[in-house]
């Protein structure tokens, strides 16, 4: 994603996504065998270093020589996107890339793939944020079945004025990856049972490899074994919240904040649903395979899951929406970290927009949803898929991040503020196109549900402290809206103007559903 970095001027935000324009070009060389992937589980990336442009025109224009891969036939796939080494270094240049449509002789135009795209990533200093296996990488881009290719990346050599600038060094090892999502799961349905392929890992602790901490998850209807969640009606949904253990939390306006837990209050400000919120503190970050949660007094340690922290008359939640699950999307879990994260609560949502462009099929939703999951942990080196859930434009809810649509589970989405917090990706582009009402009237459904779980007014605020980004340095308290565009905690672009100015009706909306 495009930040507001200074030598920058567009920004943009998550996984830029879009469909491929047509063009032609001679036939090419078939795919090297190394590049053929193995059918040993759903779906394939395969990883092409690049190499010197030498001969290219841009070349003469710069001391850094531009890299990238002539127009060349590869196994097929769907997404793509550009890694490097070392995470911390950006990549001071444009990626452009074209690509060929499956079984035809038609090629896209040059399709600009977003360099910056930190701002979506775990924070450093934190377990999944400083993993070995972590890569730079540019947002995936997804450019529907294809079957050849054609990259180049060149330095920049304008600055933010225009003017004429010496070209810094492109990063190490880059390397252009083709995920192939796989096909669609064979439809499946299924009772509630057993979350598996996981352990409960909690927010903060230590593990040595090999030994497990935490408990075995369980997760009732939030299960592995079922490919959609049903709606429910609120009497099912808090039956089925305290059937699992969720004491849904309840009051007239405000959580009680407990002595031990500072920072798990709501201050609620129904009257100024845009009004920012007072500084807290954060419980440490913590996404890899060894951390464990910090015991909460408003949230059950071995399972993330709220506690009430008052009592009053009536709970203050929405109904539970439909959600398609991981196994309804088809996401291998052989993929991701075997271990769950969570955080303490969830005090706030943070609400992104794909920017795929607008021209999907919500049929094709799956397939873009495995190949950001395998790019995201892949190719970038990330536990899981980042965000916590995503939504279409036909208004379809979807399991993100493992670990329990119930749970706090600890995502990658929002650099600076994962902790506490939970992130949903709206899918297309909403810059200068207003987003669908049904995606729209979604995303109230499944905060005034989510938020409900942990006590949080949608139209109320709350505090956050940054773990660190380019709008508030680490360990800066933070007022925010329950309900948060990704621009509130990090300079960008994300979710679009359009999506952006429809978060107060969202925020409405949401609370009303709980009946406040």
């Amino acid at each position: 994603m495009r930040t507001l970095h200074a030598a920058t001027i567009g920004v943009t935000c998550a996984a830029a996504l879009t469909l491929s324009l047509a063009a032609s070009t001679p036939a090419l060389p078939a795919p090297p065998a190394s590049a053929t992937p193995t059918a040993d589980l759903p779906g394939s990336t395969q990883s092409l270093p690049l190499v010197p442009l030498t001969e290219s025109r841009a070349a003469e224009e710069t001391t850094v020589v531009p890299q990238g891969l002539t127009p060349r036939e590869v196994s097929p796939f769907s997404l793509l996107g550009v890694v490097w080494d070392d995470p911390a270094t950006e990549l001071p240049g444009t990626v452009e890339v074209r690509t060929r449509a499956t079984g035809t002789a038609r090629w896209s135009g040059w399709q600009a793939v977003e360099t910056h795209n930190d701002e979506h990533a775990a924070e450093p200093g934190t377990p999944e944020g400083d993993a070995a296996s972590v890569r730079g990488a540019t947002a995936p881009l997804w450019v529907g079945a294809s079957d050849a290719v054609e990259v180049r990346v060149r330095p920049t050599v304008i600055d933010l004025f225009g003017r004429a600038a010496e070209p810094a060094a492109l990063p190490k090892g880059l390397r252009l990856e083709l995920v192939d999502p796989g096909a669609d799961p064979a439809p499946a349905t299924g009772a509630p049972g057993t979350l598996t392929g996981g352990t409960v890992v909690a927010d903060g602790g230590t593990e040595t490899a090999g030994e497990e901490t935490g408990t075995t998850g369980t997760a009732g209807a939030q299960t592995a074994e079922v490919a959609v969640l049903p709606a429910l009606s609120l009497a099912q949904t808090l039956a089925e919240a305290r059937a699992e253990g969720l004491a849904v939390p309840t009051a007239p306006d405000t959580v009680v904040p407990d002595a031990a837990a500072p920072d798990a209050s709501v201050v609620p400000d129904a009257s100024a649903p845009d009004a920012s919120v007072v500084p807290d503190a954060v419980v440490p970050d913590a996404a890899a395979p060894d951390a464990s949660v910090v015991p909460d007094a408003a949230v059950a340690p071995d399972t993330g899951a709220p506690r009430a922290a008052v009592a009053a008359a009536k709970p203050y939640i929405g109904p539970r929406p439909g959600i398609v699950t991981r196994k309804g999307w088809g996401a291998d879990e052989k993929l991701r970290e075997s271990q769950f994260a969570y955080t303490t609560t969830v005090k706030a949502a943070f609400i992104h927009h794909s920017a795929t462009g607008n021209n999907y099929t919500c049929s094709q939703v799956p397939s873009i949803l495995r190949g950001i999951y395998r790019y995201h942990v892949k190719s970038s080196g990330w536990r899981d898929i980042g965000y916590n859930f995503a939504v279409d434009k036909c208004g379809t809810i979807y399991e993100g991040r493992a670990g329990g649509v119930t749970r706090a589970v600890l995502g990658a989405h929002t650099l600076g503020f994962n902790s506490n917090t939970m992130g949903i990706a709206v899918l297309g582009s909403f810059a200068t196109t207003n987003p669908p009402a049904a995606a729209v009237t979604a995303v109230a459904k499944l905060t005034a549900w989510k938020l409900g779980l942990f006590g949080a007014n949608p139209k109320g605020t709350t505090t956050l402290v940054s773990g660190g980004g380019n709008k508030y340095k680490k360990g800066t308290s933070v007022k925010m809206n329950v309900i948060s565009g990704h621009r509130d905690g990090f300079a960008t672009e994300c979710p679009g103007a359009r999506l952006y100015k429809k978060l107060g009706t969202t925020r409405t909306t949401s609370a009303r559903l709980q009946g406040r």
